[in-house]
Parts: structure tokens; sequence; C-alpha cells
């Protein structure tokens, strides 16, 4: 069982956190600080050591080097996003940003021990030096795309990707939520020119709007209030690398205008700065919305736009593609079983069934985090559909009303307990605010957009109350 340090020196975060993982089958330790867990821990040990960026004392960079090789996943705030971006040059594996959900934080750490049990396995292979969001995916059969799926409509993306990586040239991706957009990012960056930079990987939708243009541009001192010291932004750390930002369309304006200027240019202005700068960023972008309407209606430009769609990759939702979903959720299920140490395990028939005749509204993501599920509350060996979850979540919920859904969420206890996972917490802090305060201040005080707030009240099944409070 991997034993994993988490170092943070919030109780809540810490505690939830410790759960979270514990109920995944990893073994873990904590502490406040650095220097406690220098003084109660042999920290080289751990197999994972997972940080907060900003602790009283030395930072969390300092375990970089304590780990001794083992390592290190950081997590920050996206204030501090580009001070996440340095950690990994001095040698963190990865960063996390907060907030983040359980899905999230399991998915990097099931990647980064996996990888170093390959790296194991595999002396003689070349670490990877791709920067964050490069690993390839195991158990797939397109060898270096590492996406797994044979049916024609993947099989047609695979031969773009394969003609598109070798160019600079800008690749839109365009896909349903959880169809693996990121995946394709990865494959087109580790099949670059680029594949030994950085891959910096952004979510515009989970920046707040007044951070976005610092974050991804950087900033001089003094160029609002707060700004103490000079920043480099996102875009320059993937300088010589690849930009991926993900959820283009929730990109501001101002931004959008910004974003034009590095594609047409080549070159990026520092908030608060009248110097421009060379760089040398491929960028490609992801989206679930249509980015052509939202230009006519004025929500996104238009030139931006046609720089953006050179090349579009469109990503089949999971309904669309045959017996992929079984072949998917096979792998799935080893990598599963693997990880926590079950064999034997297979699916029953009506699993199987069930799994090739739900429309995986989620996509990838959704059967991936049920096969999860089930292969943590098996008892025996065959993995029914009710373990699934299927029978329950036929419906494909795309409003916020959440029909059948009300009662069980107005009978939720807001009491918080011990026990409150990073999304007990999430959906505790809703239900008990959402009725004095509107869905702006809701997500304002969670440190997320207010589509991110919509998204997980879709993911949890929380309905959004018809209140005066809640109508902004």
């Amino acid at each position: 069982m991997p034993h994993i340090l988490i170092v943070e020196d919030e109780t809540i975060i810490r505690s939830a956190l410790r759960r979270l993982l514990e109920r995944n089958q990893y073994q873990v330790s904590e502490a406040g600080s650095v220097q406690e867990a220098q003084e109660r821990f042999s920290i080289p040990g751990f197999d994972l050591v997972v940080s907060d960026l900003r602790l009283p004392g030395a930072p969390g960079t300092e375990l970089i080097k304590l780990a001794q090789g083992k390592p290190v996943l950081i997590m920050t705030s996206y204030a501090s996003l580009r001070s996440a971006v340095d950690s990994m040059k001095m040698g963190a594996v990865d960063y996390i940003a907060k907030p983040f959900d359980h899905d999230e934080m399991l998915q990097a750490v099931s990647r980064i021990l996996r990888e170093r049990q390959e790296v194991r396995q595999a002396p003689s292979t070349p670490a990877s030096t791709t920067g964050r969001g490069s690993e390839k995916t195991v158990d797939n059969s397109n060898g270096e795309i590492g996406i797994i799926g044979s049916c024609p409509a993947m099989q047609e993306l695979y031969s773009k990707i394969r003609k598109v990586a070798p160019t600079d040239s800008n690749v839109l991706i365009q896909g349903e939520s959880g169809t693996g957009k990121e995946l394709v990012a990865r494959a087109l960056h580790n099949l670059s020119r680029r594949a030994k930079a950085p891959l910096i990987s952004v979510n515009c939708a989970a920046i707040p709007e007044s951070l976005i243009e610092s974050e991804l541009f950087g900033h001089e001192k003094g160029a609002f209030t707060g700004a103490s010291a000079g920043r480099a932004g996102l875009v320059e750390a993937a300088d010589g690398g690849t930009l991926f930002l993900d959820e283009i369309g929730e990109l501001p304006l101002e931004a959008q205008a910004r974003l034009l200027r590095v594609l047409q240019e080549g070159e990026i202005r520092r908030v608060g700065s009248v110097q421009s700068q060379k760089v040398d960023v491929r960028l490609i972008a992801a989206t679930h919305r249509d980015l052509k309407s939202l230009a006519k209606v004025g929500q996104f430009r238009e030139d931006l736009y046609y720089r953006l769609h050179v090349i579009a990759l469109k990503l089949p939702a999971l309904r669309e593609r045959g017996s992929d979903v079984s072949e998917i959720a096979r792998a799935f299920l080893l990598r599963q079983c693997t990880r926590m140490g079950r064999d034997g395990l297979h699916f029953a028939a009506d699993a199987e069934q069930a799994i090739r005749h739900y429309a995986w509204p989620g996509n990838v993501r959704e059967l991936e985090n049920a096969i999860e599920r089930a292969v943590i509350l098996c008892e025996n060996t065959a993995i029914s559909a009710e373990l699934l979850g299927i029978d329950i979540e036929l419906d494909d919920l795309d409003d916020d009303d959440f029909p059948g859904l009300a009662a069980q969420a107005s009978s939720t206890s807001l009491e918080p307990t011990e026990d409150l996972s990073l999304e007990d917490y999430f959906q505790h802090f809703v239900l008990e605010h959402q009725d004095h305060m509107t869905e702006t201040e809701l997500a304002r005080k969670l440190g997320i957009s207010r589509k991110c707030l919509w998204e997980r009240r879709q993911r949890l099944g929380i309905p959004r109350r018809k209140t005066g409070a809640t109508a902004d």
C-alpha cells in the first residue's frame, strides 16, 4: 500500500485530504509544516509527498530536496499559480490548484505513483521531461497517442493527431466535458518537436476573472493593488513549449485581446508594462462550447476564433464510440485493481450490458469514476450494474433544477462533522449559504468561477433554489 505524506497547515483541508486518500486504499501520514514533517518522519521513506506551497516557516518546495528523489506534488491557489510552475522547475513532479475536487486529486496521485512504478520496472527507460500533464496513459492500444479506443471516429482522430503534432499550428479541440480533450493536447505535445519543453495546462474557467490576465501574461510591480513585485505569467512559463488553454470559451474579452497579440505577433506585454517581449509558444485550446456562435453574439472575439481554428479536432462523446466503451472499461478495471491490490475482479453480465447501453453523459470521466467506486465497494469478484451506480444515474440532467433531488438535498444535514470530505464540505457550504448569498458570492467564497460552481452543482446533484437571493 503506497504511503503518502500530507504537509498542510490548514487543519480542515489536511484532515479531509487524509480521509479521501485513506478511503482510496492509501496509507497516510500528516504534518502542519516542513519542520514538523522533519521532526516526526523520515521524509525519503514516503512514496509521495503532497504539500501546500505556502506553509508557516519554510515553503513546501523545501520538501523537494528533503524527499531525496521521491515525488513531491505541490498544492497551490491560483493566486500563486506562477510560483507553482517555478516549483516544478525546482523538481516538483506536478502541481494541483486549489480548490480541487476528489477526482482531480485522486487522478494526480494515481498517475504519479503509477509513473514511479513504471520507472522502477523499466529503469532503462528515460524519465519524461515534458512538464506538467505530459504523462502517457498505460493499457492503451495506440502506443504513442496514449488514448484507449479503436472505433472509426477515434482512428480518424489518431491520424489527424499524427499529422498535426509535428507542426506549430494552433489547434482547437472540441468535445463534451469528460471526453479526454487534455489527453489529445498531451499527445500533440508529446509527438511534437517541443516534447522536451514544458506543457503548461490552464483551466480558464477556474481562474477568477480578476486574476486571469496577470496569471497568463504576468504583471509589473505596482500594476495593481497587491502587486508588490513583478511576476512572469504562464505564457512565459510555456516559452519554447506548449500552452494548453482548457475551456477557452470562458476567457474574458480583455484577456482574449492579449492572447490574440501572442498569436499574431509572438510577443506578450505584462500587465502594467509598456515593454513587449518575444515568446515562442504553441497554443492548443479546448472547449465544449460553440465558439463560432459565441463570436456571432459578441461573447468571443471573431478574429481570435479564426486564429484558433487553424486545425479543429473533434472528440466524439463516449456514447458515439460503440465497442470502445467496453475496451475502456476493462482498461480502467485493470488499472484500479492493480492500484488497490484487488485480484480477479470482473464485470458481471448485467454490468457489461449496462456499460454498453448507458448514455454516459459524463463521458470517459464518469466511466472511470464509476469503476473506481465499484472496485472499492465490491465485496466478491463480480462487479454488478448496481455497484457501478448506473441504475440510479440514468437521467442526463441538463439544467439546474434537478427534479427528484430537491427533497434529498433539502433533508441533508447542514451541521459540519469531522468526517467531511472535500466534496462534502463543498455541498454543506452551498446548502447552508445559498438562501442568503448569490451565486457570484458563493463562487467567490469558494474561490471558484460561477461556471465551476454550476458544474459541481450538476455533478453532486445540488439543486439551485429559485429565490431572490440567488437570482443574480
